[in-house]
């Protein structure tokens, strides 16, 4: 993956182009090459590689998820949103570099995407890439993680009389299913969204992709409290500070891991159906349960 995103992030200008901006450029290479699990673009090619699907395809369309991953890492990090000075453990885009190159990169990480996801690379059949844009738009957009971050800081209290707006737990989970879990899940449709295959596949790899979205927010929120952050490469510690509502918060440690032990279980359930060739999904699912950073 690495080497992909570092050829398509060249600074030769593309087919139409008129120049990259160097210093854009690098930015932007900065927030995406060094550092990060891959974990998105592994299951884009881990569900593709279910359906023998060319693993070419796979990677190109997981180097645009993974240009929106990235993206949203370095927005979050800016000072009107998380204000975070570390990130992978080293310092923030707009800490290395300066606030409003941060959010041109941020920007440019996003549309470039979109760029990548309709060439002919991720499928030749143009219906296909439609669909793919047309799921990553909306997970990336105002009913997945953008909306989702707009209902984080809401819940904040960043609004308003700026108090904190309590949340139950069906609430968080609504909200982290928006801001966290919509990109995971699209990792996990876009397999058979290339095979186009068929409609009870689709929907056990849906299955799949909506709970592994929810391990991975409980994790993320257990690894704040509990986890170290030279570890974890970003401070910890964070949510409580801010009053972010999480079901770390509202359920508590024990009933969280409780949780995330049921949510682990119904993932690999969801991959019943493919057997033995799922077992490096039933892996990333462990992973994701069990990781410290």
């Amino acid at each position: 993956m690495n080497l992909l995103l570092d050829t398509l992030l060249s600074p030769l200008p593309a087919d139409g182009e008129r120049s990259r901006p160097a210093r854009l450029l690098e930015v932007m290479r900065y927030a995406s090459l060094d550092g990060g699990k891959r974990l998105r673009p592994f299951l884009v090619v881990e569900t593709a590689a279910l359906f023998n699907i060319p693993r070419e395809r796979a990677l190109t369309v997981g180097a645009a998820l993974e240009c929106v991953h990235c993206y949203s890492l370095v927005h979050d990090d800016l000072p009107a949103m998380d204000n975070d000075p570390l990130r992978r453990g080293r310092p923030t885009a707009h800490i290395a570099f300066d606030e409003a190159t941060a959010i041109l990169a941020g920007d440019g990480l996003l549309t470039f995407a979109f760029d990548i996801l309709a060439r002919p690379d991720a499928h030749p059949d143009a219906g296909v890439r439609i669909e793919l844009v047309r799921a990553l738009s909306r997970a990336a957009g105002l009913g997945g993680m953008a909306g989702g971050q707009m209902l984080d800081l809401a819940a904040e209290g960043r609004f308003g009389d700026g108090k904190p707006l309590p949340l139950t737990a069906e609430e968080i989970a609504t909200l982290q299913a928006m801001k966290t879990g919509a990109l995971l899940h699209f990792a996990c449709i876009a397999g058979p969204m290339l095979a186009q295959a068929p409609a009870a596949q689709r929907e056990a790899l849906h299955r799949f992709g909506t709970v592994l979205g929810q391990a991975f927010q409980i994790a993320d929120d257990l690894l704040d409290v509990e986890g170290d952050a030279a570890t974890v490469g970003k401070a910890t510690g964070k949510d409580a500070a801010l009053g972010k509502a999480t079901l770390v918060s509202v359920l508590g440690v024990p009933a969280a891991k409780e949780r995330l032990a049921m949510l682990l279980a119904e993932a690999e359930a969801a991959l019943a159906p493919f057997g033995d060739n799922a077992k490096w999904l039933k892996s990333a699912a462990r992973f994701i349960a069990e990781r410290d950073s």
